[in-house]
């Protein structure tokens, strides 16, 4: 094993790839999950896949005690990938205390709990939002971190600087912040996916659930963008090839490959999908149609943002390998899986 590492909402979308890229690179994953939008069924999915069942603690990040508790029950965590967060942008707009506390309280435990336990690596699920709505794009690293367009964006905004003045501090911990761009998709077995508690925030899973009739239409939130199509544009990246990434980042901190205690990383295809695009791609590769109207804007949304992610290809040996219609049918089979399981 090349060692222990803490998963913080584990059994959510992005957190389930990932402890099934770990467990497959021979690290041994401890997962913690309050739960609150997951569902612990996933440690089957994740058992099927890799024969491996991950250790897991159900409780709140939010919680001190919890993490210590889980840190003495379970020792020699080398280093932490943090997932657990409130993640909706539309969401954060109406509910901006609850997305403030939740996340920021959540990376402020686990910072204050690494060097007690000894915890050398942190890894931290950011977002392309904390660019706000870009100038140029691709957009590589070095662009300007503006004026977030909603308070999730502005929680991975404080997030990093907490951990740049953190380390900055003399902390001896070393972190790479990820800034990821779209996920989407599921595992290619069908055990594992996207699947939130109620109705879905995010674009994909509302997508495959319009198509099966689970919900009545999809919505696009505007035509009136300056796009090509008037939608708007994102870089779309598959969620195995994220969770990858993350398996390359823990690889370097915990190998010395790197001396910088800081590093960031844009986690994203290089190539920008409008949304309508996005849906035709979905029934291109599947054959299905999708009901779906457009309605208006939506608030927090950027126009058009799409990664450079040069820095991660060159310096993580990182690459987005996934074709789009491939990812397409991968959700597809995921939501007919679930509808065989009698889950929707």
């Amino acid at each position: 094993m090349k060692g222990k590492i803490l998963v913080t909402g584990g059994t959510g979308f992005i957190g389930s790839h990932t402890t099934v890229e770990l467990q497959n690179a021979g690290y041994e994953v401890v997962i913690i999950d309050n739960l609150s939008n997951s569902n612990i069924d996933v440690l089957d999915g994740i058992e099927r896949i890799t024969g491996i069942r991950p250790a897991f603690v159900e409780g709140d990040c939010t919680d001190i005690a919890t993490l210590r508790r889980l840190f003495d029950e379970h020792p020699g965590i080398k280093g932490i990938i943090n997932f657990a967060a409130s993640k909706a942008v539309n969401e954060s707009v109406q509910k901006p205390i609850l997305y403030y506390r939740n996340n920021l309280n959540i990376l402020l435990n686990l910072l204050d709990l690494m060097p007690e336990y000894g915890v050398k690596g942190f890894v931290f699920s950011s977002s392309c939002t904390v660019y706000g709505e870009p100038d140029v794009n691709p957009i590589t690293e070095d662009a300007p971190i503006k004026k977030a367009t909603s308070p999730y964006g502005a929680t991975k905004q404080i997030s990093e600087d907490i951990i740049a003045d953190v380390i900055k501090s003399g902390s001896p911990i070393k972190a790479v912040l990820l800034r990821y761009f779209n996920p989407i998709g599921a595992h290619p077995s069908a055990e594992i996916g996207e699947l939130p508690n109620g109705v879905p925030q995010n674009l994909v899973p509302y997508l495959t659930q319009a198509a099966i009739g689970v919900r009545k239409e999809l919505s696009i939130f505007g035509d009136d963008y300056n796009t090509p199509d008037g939608s708007c544009i994102r870089d779309f990246i598959y969620v195995v090839d994220l969770a990858k990434a993350h398996v390359r980042a823990l690889d370097r901190m915990l190998q010395d490959e790197s001396d910088n205690a800081l590093e960031v990383f844009n986690i994203g295809t290089g190539d920008g999908l409008s949304v309508l695009q996005l849906l035709d791609a979905f029934e291109r590769s599947t054959g299905v149609k999708v009901p779906h109207k457009i309605v208006g804007r939506r608030e927090g949304d950027i126009e058009k943002i799409w990664a450079d992610p040069k820095k991660a290809n060159d310096v993580l040996g990182w690459h987005a390998e996934a074709d789009i219609d491939d990812v397409m049918r991968s959700a597809w089979k995921w939501q007919q899986r679930l509808r065989e399981r009698g889950i929707m």
